[in-house]
């Protein structure tokens, strides 16, 4: 083996980089404290740049349908307004579905809060006299269900002194709770901040990214970073995009089917399962369950009733509604959505089943553009293989 300077180099490298993996294993914990650091000081921008790609889809459709370039060629103050002004209608949106939904949600809850206890004290002696009448021959059983009591007096009474407690103990430390409401909006407000610059100023900003990238990476390497790059912007904000349709018109029919057979609570379950649909393939269930034990304490029969109706919904909206409003936007096979909502969960909770379905269809289409790419060298076709 010839050592020539560059290959001097390669060695003092791979050394460097082995000594640096040893290091880090041997004092992990003080790397975790390292890393933790580093993300503790760089999550504002994290969220600003998470809260600017939710608004980018919104705002780019307002410019896009409001300020065509074809119809605001030759005016150039229009050309400079178009981007706040879809920006500012974008803010508006986004906060005014946000207050919608609340001014929706919160009477209802109240409602829905008061009319559950009467339900379910309403309901319990009804479920003894059923399950008496099951279990009549077991003594034992009968005695011990007619023992239950449903006190929602008492259970309100609970609730409040837990309340009070909690509240007497965060009393108790004003300073520490006072710095964490200070620290979360100072946190939101440089986000929210930086959110607003990364808008205005993205033609800007990726320009400048680009600069860097082939300034310190080898062309062929900065141009396959930014089809990475483009391939997972677009994932994202097609799968943000039909996911929001998709809930919206399968709570739309929520609200629509159950207030034709005069279901209860139509419009809190509707709005509900619109928000529980965002999570992929399991979402919708979670509204299910939480819709059917709202009705169960009403009506059992129309409890049973609202299941067969969210079994139907769903397969039209599984079969009909989501193949065509998210349809391919994703491109990932069913097998695949359901690994990568699960994994998701698993790491990250929620958050995680929402954004594992565009980084794994990233990943699936890099990695079968990889495998064509190799059958291509061996000169076979992927279709001839079977």
């Amino acid at each position: 083996m010839e050592f020539n300077q560059e290959t001097v180099k390669r060695i003092r490298g791979l050394i460097v980089f082995a000594a640096l993996v040893v290091l880090c294993f041997w004092r992990y914990d003080i790397v975790l404290d390292g890393i933790n650091f580093v993300i503790h000081v760089i999550y504002p921008f994290i969220l600003g740049g998470a809260i600017a790609f939710v608004l980018n889809v919104p705002m780019n459709f307002f410019q896009r349908h409001l300020f065509n370039p074809d119809r605001i060629k030759g005016h150039k103050y229009l050309k400079k307004m178009a981007r706040p002004v879809s920006m500012l209608l974008a803010l508006c949106s986004v906060i005014g579905v946000i207050a919608l939904v609340m001014l929706v949600l919160i009477p209802q809850l109240g409602d829905t809060f008061v009319n559950l206890g009467r339900n379910i004290q309403a309901f319990i002696p009804r479920l003894q006299e059923w399950a008496t009448s099951i279990f009549r021959d077991n003594p034992d059983i009968v005695s011990w269900i007619n023992g239950l009591e449903f006190n929602w007096n008492k259970i309100m009474d609970t609730g409040l002194s837990f309340f009070t407690r909690g509240a007497g103990d965060v009393l108790n430390s004003t300073i520490t709770a006072a710095r964490s409401i200070v620290s979360g909006l100072t946190t939101f407000f440089i986000a929210f901040v930086f959110a607003i610059y990364i808008l205005l100023q993205k033609e800007k900003l990726t320009r400048q990214c680009k600069r860097v990238m082939f300034a310190f990476m080898k062309k062929g390497k900065a141009e396959a970073t930014l089809e990475v790059l483009s391939l997972t912007y677009k994932t994202f904000s097609s799968f943000l995009t039909g996911q929001c349709v998709e809930a919206v018109i399968l709570g739309s029919m929520f609200v629509v089917a159950m207030t034709v057979f005069r279901l209860p609570y139509a419009l809190l379950v509707g709005v509900v399962i619109a928000f529980t649909a965002l999570i992929p393939i399991f979402g919708a269930f979670i509204g299910c369950v939480i819709g059917a034990f709202l009705i169960f304490m009403v009506n059992p029969v129309q409890a049973l009733g609202f299941v067969v109706l969210f079994l139907v919904l769903q397969q039209i909206e599984g079969n009909l509604i989501y193949p065509h409003v998210v349809g391919g936007s994703v491109g990932l096979p069913s097998i695949w959505v359901l690994a990568a909502v699960s994994i998701g969960g698993s790491l990250m909770g929620v958050v995680g089943m929402l954004i594992f379905i565009p980084i794994v269809s990233v990943v699936y289409a890099l990695f079968r553009e990889v495998v064509y790419l190799k059958l291509k060298q061996k000169k076979m076709e992927p279709d001839d293989i079977e």
